[in-house]
């Protein structure tokens, strides 16, 4: 369980470039060769978490938990073996609001514009990471309607992904209010299909 100690607004926020580039300077107990985890120690946020490959399958869920290289909670295990299963050799643990915290509800009452401005410039950079055409799967749940910031912070997304090319995907059925299934309880076997991010957002409605 992780609760957060404050909101991120009272937190010094490491910018993403810099976590990059100090990644590996810091004693961790994991295989850097394998694995990213950015920023590289616990922490109140968490940008990017994954294992290094030339086609990742770059996991979209709402907002990060506890789970660190080597220690996967059920979500990331189970982000690990459709990621797999679907044929990418990798994959890439990202977040739509990059605050830690395993309840939504704890998480910020109001948007930190610099924490969502570091974490879009995450996703920029994993989208990177791939050879070929990059595959964003969409697996934040119904929950997104926790916080009404969070529709922004998907809108900004989609022009970020648009921009890359990229193709967005889903597993599983939506909810009725057609939010993509979160990664949890999904069937093993579960196969990515498309997802119209566009048709999604034009629908979303938060308060």
């Amino acid at each position: 369980m992780h609760i957060p100690t404050a909101p991120t607004a009272a937190l010094d926020i490491l910018p993403f470039d810099r976590a990059l580039e100090e990644y590996g300077q810091h004693a961790g107990g994991f295989d850097r060769d394998a694995w990213y985890y950015i920023p590289d120690t616990y922490g109140e946020y968490r940008y990017i978490l994954g294992t290094k490959g030339r086609r990742p399958l770059i996991c979209a869920g709402l907002n990060p938990s506890t789970a660190a290289p080597g220690d996967l909670d059920n979500t990331l295990k189970s982000v690990s073996r459709i990621a797999a299963g679907n044929g990418f050799d990798s994959w890439l643990m990202f977040n739509v609001y990059a605050q830690r915290a395993t309840r939504p509800k704890d998480m910020d009452p109001a948007l930190n514009v610099r924490l969502h401005r570091e974490n879009m410039r995450a996703f920029a950079w994993a989208l990177e990471q791939s050879e070929t055409q990059p595959v964003v799967w969409a697996a934040w749940g119904a929950v997104v309607e926790t916080r009404g910031y969070l529709k922004q912070c998907l809108l900004d997304m989609a022009a970020i992904a648009e921009k890359a090319g990229a193709r967005w995907v889903k597993a599983g059925p939506v909810s009725v209010k057609g939010h993509p299934h979160h990664p949890l309880y999904l069937r093993k076997d579960a196969q990515t299909e498309d997802f119209d991010i566009g048709r999604y957002l034009a629908q979303l409605h938060m308060k």
